[in-house]
């Protein structure tokens, strides 16, 4: 069977290094970015003189019948492809004779296979982004629908205060525009042609890099060889930020699976997205909300998988860089299904808004208005709380109900008992960026301004 080295070698490789070296069952996937890529070197072939015209067009013709083959799953692999670039190469020379052999004229499957993975890791990171936006909007979309409805906002997951509804998915929501932006700038440092590169350094050749990093939509090309084939930052990036935006989908699928629990009641899911029990038929489960908590230690798992495989390679392109394809792949397959299927269930969750009410109602949760008016009368703050402190202490000692306690104060009085009133601590909250109607209302704007630049951001780079 030859190779790719055939030349070097006397002997064929043994079938357990055939086993272990082949990358084509994952790596298939980036036949169109391995052919645009040919077809740019190819074309800058052409151009400074080093390939003939008509062996141009017949590599040409011959990788469009290749890609078309690929696409519709007519092509037929070799036992020699022991990679998409080996296959692509072999079919070309297949059907466009002796002009197919001058393919990989001054280019090296170093840099050949680092132009596929930042051809594909761009377009399935601006996908990626197209989908958390879609996501933004629903959540935008729920909090819009949600109105002036309240629930209490919670630390070390104890009742603290009374939040909008809407406040709380905006949330969610700004966390996933960070996540956004940091796939944008992912993209950005993604965004560098590494062909011209070769092996490691260069070619004597007259090739033109420049022309074909500008042919193939990049931004710029590499400015170092040896770090052009070395280079995997922009993986280990990649796999960083689709983490995070995975440990963000899992803490808001932590909360739907709190939220659907008979003892919060706060939302109801929807038969499409919730599954039943194979013993128990009482059971309505959020598996939705679960898998995206769980899918998040894969994610994380894909990220430490790879900073471990690169933290001891030298330069400049070794063996290793093989791994970094599977957890790429694996990690876009993920976080794009659990998109989806979060979008799904939050978008029709039945939002229980009275009994958010009802939980938020404790007056316990207007304590902290209680210290502020205090604080407005004069008196520090340290010595409001203490004061407040008490009045909890006593009522939660079965005393006397929290708010005789604070009517009969005379520092607080009737009205500061006022504030213990249902709905009455969420509407007090009116600083920018708080949790009542009126900086709320200012947020929806800022959250439809913010996702309409960030669309118009995404259609430049489509």
């Amino acid at each position: 069977m030859a190779t790719l080295w055939h030349g070097r070698f006397e002997d064929g490789p043994a079938e357990a290094l055939q086993a272990l070296n082949d990358s084509l069952p994952f790596d298939r996937r980036m036949f169109r970015e391995d052919i645009a890529g040919s077809r740019a070197h190819v074309a800058m072939l052409a151009r400074v003189g080093l390939i003939s015209d008509a062996d141009a067009a017949a590599i040409a013709s011959a990788l469009d019948t290749t890609e078309a083959e690929l696409a519709d799953g007519s092509f037929d692999f070799a036992a020699s492809d022991e990679d998409i670039h080996t296959a692509v190469e072999r079919r070309v020379t297949e059907l466009a004779g002796a002009a197919g052999a001058r393919l990989h004229t001054g280019r090296s499957r170093n840099d050949q296979v680092a132009t596929d993975v930042r051809l594909w890791t761009k377009r399935e990171l601006l996908e990626i982004a197209a989908l958390v936006g879609r996501f933004q909007a629903t959540l935008a979309a729920r909090a819009d629908e949600a109105g002036d409805a309240y629930l209490p906002g919670y630390t070390h997951l104890q009742q603290a205060q009374p939040v909008l509804l809407a406040h709380h998915l905006m949330a969610h929501g700004w966390a996933l525009a960070r996540d956004v932006e940091r796939l944008l700038d992912t993209i950005g440092r993604t965004d560098v042609s590494p062909l011209g590169a070769g092996a490691l350094a260069g070619s004597s050749l007259p090739l033109d890099p420049d022309g074909v990093a500008a042919d193939l939509g990049f931004s710029a090309r590499f400015q170092n060889s040896l770090d052009a084939v070395s280079d995997r930052d922009f993986v280990a990036e990649a796999l960083f930020v689709l983490a995070l935006l995975g440990v963000h989908l899992s803490r808001l699928g932590e909360e739907i699976v709190l939220w659907s629990t008979d003892e919060f009641g706060f939302v109801g899911l929807d038969d499409a997205f919730s599954t039943g029990s194979s013993m128990l038929p009482q059971k309505k489960n959020p598996d939705i909300a679960e898998i995206a908590r769980g899918k998040a230690g894969r994610l994380i798992g894909n990220l430490a998988g790879l900073l471990a495989t690169l933290k001891g390679l030298p330069l400049a392109y070794d063996k290793d860089l093989q791994e970094d394809k599977e957890p790429l792949f694996d990690t876009c397959d993920t976080v794009r299904l659990t998109l989806l299927a979060m979008d799904g269930l939050v978008s029709t969750l039945q939002m229980k808004t009275d009994r958010m009410a009802e939980a938020a109602d404790n007056p316990f949760g207007a304590a902290i208005d209680l210290a502020e008016l205090l604080v407005l009368a004069g008196l520090p703050f340290r010595e409001a709380h203490a004061v407040v402190g008490g009045h909890v202490r006593a009522a939660l000692a079965g005393e006397v109900p929290f708010a005789d306690l604070v009517a009969a104060d005379e520092r607080l009085g009737p009205e500061a008992a006022a504030l213990l009133e249902p709905g009455a601590a969420v509407r007090r909250r009116t600083t920018p960026g708080g949790a009542g109607p009126e900086p709320v209302a200012v947020q929806r704007e800022q959250f439809a301004q913010m996702l309409a630049s960030q669309l118009e951001r995404l259609a430049l780079l489509s």
